[in-house]
């Protein structure tokens, strides 16, 4: 296309004359700067390129990286990756050639994003997100994305939603909530990781995380250093009881003491609640990642000591037993994944009780099909969402909806590999999810989704609501 005929399709001759004439009006004292503004509002945006790369992410493993181009600017985004992957998620594409990365390099994924879905998406507008995202799902032909890969795929689709936030002139979270029909952003609630074991830590905890839940703050900043005052306080624990040797962190930032009993683990974070004086304004929630420690119908709480394991097996009705005890003795409110991702009587079981929330993770795996079957059985009672086993933010806000018709609560969640991307705080405000799982408050890119929930807080300013004692709602 010659310059005048980009001219002439988009009216610019007349637009940049009204420009001026705006300039004139407005008496600016940097005529150029204002009509160089104005011109930006007067053509609506476009994507005219996408180009993607490989980075690492936080366990120096390859990921996606995605740089959006409109002709309002340039808009980057990074997806995360778990430890484990289910047979019902999306697939992340991997290169698989072990000389490069032990398999593990996303090239492939990248080259997808240069030569296949930059194509298809040149001259969409990105506030249309279903749209594309559609173009991007028609594009694979495959239910769970294996063609173009999901890491491609949901790379592209943050980076739009970004490029439809700044076309609109509104904040990320805002363009969120808007896309999804809700009318009160809030500020979730954090889930701090403050022990680490299971997949996520080298200790013998088979416990994959405690989590502290600051419910009682009156604001996400409070929520913030009431979380970060607990943490300090049990490395303080931590030492005096068994040494600082005890107090190196795993994947995602929390404590990994050499220790295997729950209630060990549990005591310590009470008496770091304790020592901050908050007591019943903060609350604790497990994820306990039973898939990981069940062989055949029973649980191996000492998987993680080889010289141990086998010797302390309990069924699915001891575990049971072993969760009402510990609910009735500490603050606990929330349990994910208590079972064996395919135990779905003994989940149900426990739901029934009506001891704590009952979060599904390996039993969901944010698939719509195992939500609709967990609702319809009554199998648990929130959605743990990870937006890279959706695969694209449409079909992110579609899972959210379904689990939130269900007065189900949401815990949006980041992965234990991930980026300096904080799309998920942005998400987890903008369709009021009430809890935000992102690790402890330490190591850079788990803070970088806390601290982009505090500038989004002091950006509402009066307007900002926090999930607070509402969290499940």
């Amino acid at each position: 296309m010659s310059v005048q005929e980009y001219l002439n399709k988009h009216s610019l001759s007349r637009r940049l004359e009204d420009a001026v004439n705006a300039a004139v009006r407005a008496k600016t004292a940097d005529p150029v700067l204002f009509i160089s503004h104005h011109m930006k509002k007067a053509v609506q945006s476009v994507i005219t390129k996408v180009k993607a790369r490989q980075i690492l992410d936080s366990r120096g493993v390859p990921t996606v990286e995605v740089d959006l181009h409109t002709n309002k600017g340039v808009f980057r985004a990074s997806v995360p990756s778990g430890n484990s992957t289910g047979m019902y998620e999306a697939v992340e594409l991997r290169d698989g050639d072990k000389g490069v990365y032990l398999g593990n390099g996303v090239a492939k994924a990248v080259k997808n994003i240069n030569d296949k879905i930059s194509e298809a998406l040149i001259g969409m507008d990105p506030t249309l997100q279903l749209q594309v995202d559609q173009a991007m799902i028609d594009l694979d032909k495959t239910e769970k994305k294996g063609e173009l890969g999901a890491n491609a795929i949901l790379a592209v689709s943050i980076a739009a939603c970004r490029a439809g936030a700044a076309e609109k002139e509104i904040p990320l979270y805002k363009h969120i909530a808007d896309l999804s029909g809700k009318t009160s952003p809030t500020l979730p609630v954090p889930a701090f990781t403050v022990i680490s074991g299971g997949k996520h830590a080298g200790s013998n905890l088979a416990i994959q995380e405690i989590m502290v839940l600051p419910i009682g703050a009156s604001k996400f900043e409070e929520a913030l250093r009431m979380g970060t005052e607990t943490y300090h306080h049990l490395k303080a624990v931590i030492t005096e009881k068994s040494g600082a040797h005890n107090c190196n962190v795993g994947e995602d930032g929390g404590y990994a003491p050499n220790i295997s009993s729950f209630r060990e683990a549990l005591d310590l974070v009470k008496e770091a609640i304790s020592r901050t004086g908050y007591n019943e304004k903060i609350k604790i929630a497990l994820d306990v990642a039973a898939t990981n420690f069940c062989i055949g119908k029973r649980y191996d709480l000492d998987f993680q000591s080889p010289q141990k394991s086998g010797q302390n097996f309990k069924s699915a009705e001891d575990m049971i037993e072993l969760y009402k005890e510990l609910c009735s003795e500490y603050p606990i409110v929330s349990i994910e994944d208590p079972f064996d991702k395919e135990d779905w009587e003994h989940i149900k079981n426990i739901s029934s009780l009506g001891i704590c929330q009952v979060v599904g993770d390996d039993l969901l795996m944010s698939n719509a099909k195992r939500i609709e079957k967990a609702i319809n059985e009554s199998a648990c009672n929130a959605l743990l969402l990870k937006v890279n086993q959706v695969g694209t933010v449409s079909e992110v806000i579609e899972v959210v909806k379904q689990a939130k018709e269900a007065h189900w609560g949401v815990v949006t969640s980041h992965r234990c590999g991930e980026t300096v991307d904080s799309f998920i705080a942005d998400l987890s405000v903008g369709l009021a999810s009430g809890v935000i799982k992102s690790g402890a408050p330490c190591r850079g890119e788990r803070l970088e989704k806390y601290n982009q929930l505090l500038r989004i807080e002091e950006e509402l300013g009066d307007q900002a609501v926090y999930a607070g004692e509402d969290w499940r709602q």
